[in-house]
């Protein structure tokens, strides 16, 4: 009877623990889906399930915007103070994105009942991440489709390379490329501009659906001009639908665009003790931290690192502030154009206007249009703050060492640069070829080319490997100094065989 009595107590006490431990904690309880979201979980569940996976992996299914700003300000991923009511206790969804600001969005439709929108832009983003969108707005990225569209020069670059070529009467033609090779080359990191033209049916696994209908979509250029009017597409970087840090953080993300020959920072990157670094160590590293703690999170330099996270020491004092406009701790200007030059005041590079007249940042001799370029006092504060991050991990004489080092290869190899614009220019001066005094295209015959191959390959290449440091490869031989001697000698070849003709 005594065993009896006291089982029934046992089981008596137990059955509030075991209840208890059936209940969701309200710590651990699951953050709440809107019904809007719910209906788009339940039917792409189905049609697109990679989608709805991803998603259910990312922070955005996990947390609530009001959960986020009850965190320690170092520790938030979102810089707005305050969202509508609407948005505060529901998790960050389908709906919760696709739905914003639809007056402004052209590309707005019905879609099973509710109001969608098919691009998710910067504008939208900004809901939560106002700082980040604002900063991003005005960087050259955000810019980067439209400063060379509205460029002259750089768009008849981009017309010289992209255009189909014909020959008639014995000489080589241009005639326009279609809109899918645009948009898939340089525009493709550029960016497009997405028009909404009308409306179309297209036919997919539910059947006929009705939709907007879009130019030059899709993509996801980092200057992309949105149907709603924002430039950029922060998918870019933060892949749809997890967004992840993670991914940003990673260098294969920024490798996507900046690689050789134009842009090589992923090659160099790949090459430099830095790189070495990663690719042993990175398994190791805690890549969703905020703040990112030098020495704890990781160990050595990522592009993010340098360019835009939010890097603080071990324990906790902040070295660089997180920003999304990535030229920020920049102060030279080092690839893309002929020679290096402050950079620009201003992400819209199409403004600037050289003493010639034309919308470059230097002269073709290299005399820079100083009105559209930072001073030499705001250069000084970037350059610190890129000191700064560097001495986390190197001695002070290190770093102004390596600096050094990189002034000197800037004024070196854009000397190599003005040496072959010499010769472009006495070629155009005896009608060798045809070029700006003639009015004619300054690009498309084979001294301009190997012009052009002189500064934006390889005094890239050169300029790169010294800004990386730990890539002399590339800076000798991989479209390195190697490379601008043979070409120079090439050029100066054609002219004088241009000559005896």
């Amino acid at each position: 009877m005594k065993k009896v009595v006291y089982s029934l107590l046992l089981i008596l006490c137990l059955t509030p623990i075991v209840l208890l431990a059936q209940q969701p904690s309200q710590k651990g309880a699951t953050p709440s889906i809107s019904q809007e979201t719910q209906a788009c979980l339940d039917c792409h569940k189905t049609y697109t399930p990679g989608i709805v996976e991803d998603w259910l992996r990312s922070l955005h299914a996990k947390t609530t915007p009001a959960a986020a700003l009850k965190k320690p300000e170092l520790r938030r991923r979102m810089s707005a103070q305050k969202v509508p009511s609407s948005l505060e206790k529901v998790v960050v969804g389908c709906y919760e994105c696709h739905a914003l600001n639809p007056k402004t969005h052209k590309d707005n439709f019905d879609h099973m009942g509710f109001q969608i929108n098919v691009i998710v832009s910067p504008q939208d983003c900004s809901t939560c991440h106002p700082v980040e969108a604002k900063q991003y707005s005005g960087s050259k990225k955000a810019h980067a489709a439209g400063n060379l569209l509205k460029n002259p020069v750089f768009n008849l670059l981009v017309e010289t390379i992209l255009s189909k070529k014909i020959v008639e009467n014995g000489k080589i033609g241009q005639k326009p490329s279609s809109d899918f090779t645009r948009q898939e080359t340089c525009f493709s990191c550029h960016g497009t501009e997405v028009k909404v033209t009308g409306t179309e049916t297209i036919q997919t696994a539910m059947g006929g659906v009705d939709v907007p209908k879009l130019t030059n979509w899709p993509n996801q250029g980092v200057g992309r001009i949105n149907p709603d009017g924002s430039m950029g597409a922060c998918s870019s970087c933060h892949p749809r639908h997890q967004f992840s840090i993670e991914v940003a953080r990673k260098p294969y993300t920024c490798g996507q665009c900046h690689l050789d020959p134009d842009v090589p920072a992923w090659n160099v990157y790949k090459e430099s003790k830095h790189g070495n670094i990663y690719f042993s160590n990175d398994q190791k590293w805690n890549f969703n931290a905020v703040p990112w703690r030098i020495g704890k999170d990781f160990q050595t330099p990522t592009c993010a690192v340098c360019h835009n996270s939010l890097i603080t020491t071990p324990d906790g004092k902040v070295v660089a502030e997180r920003t999304h406009d990535f030229g920020s701790r920049l102060w030279v200007r080092l690839f893309g154009l002929i020679y290096s030059h402050p950079q620009p005041k201003h992400g819209d590079t199409s403004v600037i206007k050289n003493k010639d007249g034309l919308p470059l940042p230097t002269t073709f001799t290299g005399e820079p249009a100083l009105e559209g370029l930072i001073d030499e006092k705001e250069q000084k504060k970037r350059k610190q703050s890129m000191s700064k991050v560097c001495t986390q991990c190197h001695a002070t004489s290190w770093t102004n060492l390596h600096f050094a080092k990189l002034d000197h290869t800037i004024l070196e190899v854009d000397q190599m640069s003005l040496a072959s614009t010499q010769l472009l220019l006495e070629a155009w001066k005896h009608n060798l070829a045809e070029g700006l005094p003639q009015g004619q295209n300054p690009f498309d015959e084979g001294i301009e080319q190997m012009w052009i191959r002189q500064w934006l390959f390889y005094a890239n290449s050169v300029k790169y490997a010294s800004a990386m440091t730990g890539a002399p490869d590339y800076a000798t031989f991989k479209n390195g100094w190697w490379n601008l001697t043979e070409n120079l000698q090439h050029m100066k070849d054609w002219i004088e065989f241009k000559k005896k003709k």
